[in-house]
């Protein structure tokens, strides 16, 4: 019921408020219909795990060890892997929205301590690392908080798609499915890594996501 609730899309973090570049790609015609957007959201997925889900793992287990100054560098270096304006912002507010929800719904003195760490300015505050200090104070394990954020990342851009085009309810849930399915084998690739090997190659979404900044019209964030 903890994982559900932690990767409930009603959790109160403003997920709905963001697209993960997926607007851009709408409005350049890059994603047309349902295959173009799963193609989109894989990409998208994979990016994710190979850079936020790592920083994730490092902070979930610098958490369990009570290692504050390593908390703080998954931080940093999650933030600092943020190549526009638009995706950093989204992390840090949905990092801090969920850093305050953790608090008010647990007994997590490691998360409301970082929280107090965003508040002075002392550290970014990025989602990936709330997500992993939010799981750890609720007794989850390390794979459980990675495949919630996997399909975080999934579910805000499916959900997204249902205000940007076309595309009926059951496609968008069986991307989600099918998307959600290669989670565990993410998991297993990028748990040895370290924070030294968090690197993506996705152009096109990076481009996407930059061109959405001066975009006249917007309905998402980013």
């Amino acid at each position: 019921m903890r994982l559900l609730q932690l990767g409930d899309s009603a959790l109160p973090v403003g997920a709905f408020s963001f697209s993960n570049g997926l607007e851009s790609a709408v409005q350049a015609k890059v994603v047309r219909d349902a295959g173009g957007l799963e193609a989109f959201v894989r990409v998208a997925a994979r990016a994710s795990a190979t850079t936020d889900g790592i920083a994730l793992l490092e902070a979930f287990r610098a958490a369990r060890d009570g290692d504050r100054p390593r908390v703080a560098l998954a931080d940093r270096e999650a933030f600092g892997r943020k190549l526009n304006e638009e995706m950093r912002v989204m992390s840090v507010r949905m990092g801090r929205k969920l850093a305050e929800v953790a608090v008010k719904i647990a007994e997590a003195p490691g998360v409301e301590a970082w929280l107090g760490e965003i508040r002075r300015g002392e550290t970014p505050g990025t989602y990936p690392v709330a997500q992993a200090l939010a799981s750890e104070a609720l007794g989850l394990d390390e794979a459980s908080a990675f495949a919630a954020h996997q399909y975080g990342v999934a579910a805000m851009m499916v959900n997204a798609s249902m205000r940007l085009m076309r595309i009926g309810h059951m496609d968008a849930q069986a991307i989600l499915r099918r998307v959600g399915d290669e989670a565990a084998a993410a998991y297993d690739e990028v748990r040895g890594r370290s924070l030294a090997d968090m690197a993506s190659f996705s152009p096109m979404v990076d481009v996407l996501a930059a061109a959405h900044v001066r975009a006249s019209v917007r309905l998402f964030m980013n």
